[in-house]
């Protein structure tokens, strides 16, 4: 028998048409964009595959796609892995910042680009292939489950629902989460949890009309209103002063603060990257320390009276701003709703509304567990490097409802196709094919390991 690694790369260019497919056809949530074409869509990989799929759109939202996958003849049957992936992408805008048409899943240069192929159409394409090629091979060597929603980049909103209905049918052993790709080193990189959020809007209304702004004199200004309500909210050096917000953060352990000594971050090389023109708030300690553990208020957006071209002396009659806070374990976005409408209150901002958008809690996995070490050292014999895995990830996802309702000691692990400079969200988003392959081995050699696990 052929090796896995040369039964994956015969794979490739087939994996690539299903996944080239995939991107072209888009699936925006926030527009309401092609959601029903793309449920077909995935309904259709997921069967062509070998899966058994239920489509559930019972409990609001976008549909929510199951498919099941039995263990083969000689495979694990008490063992179940599951999948979690989302077939929503974000709005491609701004169209004119894109080299290649966001859905045309064009390949250059050994990359794949379009909207969704690093978040997250590549990685349901890994691992719909990595099954064809054990069942064409040998069997399948556990059985396996994907949870497929439609709704994760507007906050999974209805998820928790479909979760608390159906989970018998999601149940299981260990859970493979999302996203996940190279750092700069070349190192797969992995998390075992994730941040929480409380997404909030905040609006100050001064007048029904905007004004003239010679009635700056003697009529209050709804922008700076706005804008000092939510100076009230942070410190020139970064600190949060809404009472209360840091009173249920946990202390780190000597471990997880360990975790993050360990961890490559390259400052500098980030600096330039991006184009940062100010230092990282950070200061001297790790960067780890707060991307991981730390909880953040960020100022979203801004908007209010004219910013057009020229001059138009306006004293505008509303204000709005987008806020969100990265949540870490043990912290509700709810309470954190109630701090920062009594903080506005108690500093005198009762003319500003907030409201929460979305919410989100906080998820961290133990990271002794045996399936955390078993998804890091597959990976290393994949990718041929130490593979580096993160107690938590900056980002937000809906991983808590997940041990919420299949249970409190799921072990679960975010890994990847994408690579550092994916451009996930922003326009040239892509994957290399190079990782896109290894991805693919990776979840082979993982599924192969679990299904020998006892217990």
């Amino acid at each position: 028998m052929r090796s896995w690694k040369e039964i994956v790369a015969r794979q490739v260019p087939t994996a690539l048409t299903m996944l080239q497919r995939y991107c072209q056809q888009p699936s925006i949530a926030a527009q309401q964009v092609g959601i029903a074409e793309t449920v077909r869509l995935v309904k259709e990989m997921a069967k062509q595959a070998g899966g058994e799929v239920s489509v559930f759109d019972d409990c609001g939202g976008n549909p929510v796609i199951c498919a099941e996958f039995a263990a083969g003849p000689r495979g694990n049957r008490d063992k179940t892995l599951l999948f979690y992936n989302h077939y929503d992408v974000q709005p491609p805008e701004p169209l004119d910042e894109w080299t290649y048409p966001p859905f045309g899943a064009e390949i250059h240069d050994g990359k794949v680009f379009a909207r969704g192929a690093a978040d997250n159409k590549g990685d349901l394409t890994v691992r719909l292939q990595a099954i064809i090629a054990l069942r064409e091979n040998g069997g399948l060597p556990c059985n396996v489950k994907f949870l497929i929603e439609g709704e994760e980049e507007i906050g999974s909103p209805s998820l928790p629902a479909y979760l608390e209905k159906y989970a018998d049918q999601f149940k299981a052993d260990a859970c493979i989460w999302e996203f996940g790709g190279k750092n700069m080193d070349g190192q797969p990189q992995m998390v075992a949890g994730i941040k929480g959020m409380c997404y909030l809007q905040l609006w100050c209304h001064g007048a029904d009309v905007d004004l003239h702004s010679s009635n700056g004199a003697i009529v209050d200004n709804a922008a700076w209103r706005l804008v000092q309500a939510l100076a009230s909210m942070k410190s020139v050096d970064h600190r949060i002063l809404v009472d209360g917000f840091y009173e249920d953060v946990a202390s780190l352990t000597p471990e997880l603060v360990q975790y993050a000594e360990e961890q490559p971050f390259h400052a500098e090389r980030m600096k330039e990257h991006l184009g940062l023109r100010r230092p990282l708030i950070s200061g001297d300690e790790n960067p780890n320390l707060h991307l991981w553990y730390a909880p953040t208020m960020t100022i979203c957006g801004i908007e209010s009276g004219y910013t057009g071209d020229g001059s138009k002396t306006v004293l505008p009659r509303r204000a709005q701003a987008k806020l969100d806070c990265r949540l870490v374990p043990n912290q509700d976005p709810d309470d954190i709703l109630e701090k920062v409408r009594r903080h506005l209150h108690r500093h005198g901002f009762t003319d500003v509304e907030v409201s929460q958008v979305n919410g989100e809690r906080a998820y961290r996995s133990e990271m002794n567990h045996p399936f955390v070490r078993m998804v890091k050292e597959t990976a290393r014999e994949a990718y041929g490097v130490e593979a580096v895995m993160a107690p938590t990830s900056a980002g937000t996802g809906p991983m808590y409802p997940f041990g919420e309702y299949l249970g409190h000691s799921l072990p679960i692990v975010s890994t990847g196709c994408g690579w550092w400079n994916s451009r996930a969200h922003a326009p040239d988003e892509s994957i290399r094919i190079e990782d896109f392959e290894q991805a693919m081995l990776h979840m082979v050699l993982l599924l192969n390991r679990f299904g020998e696990t006892q217990g």
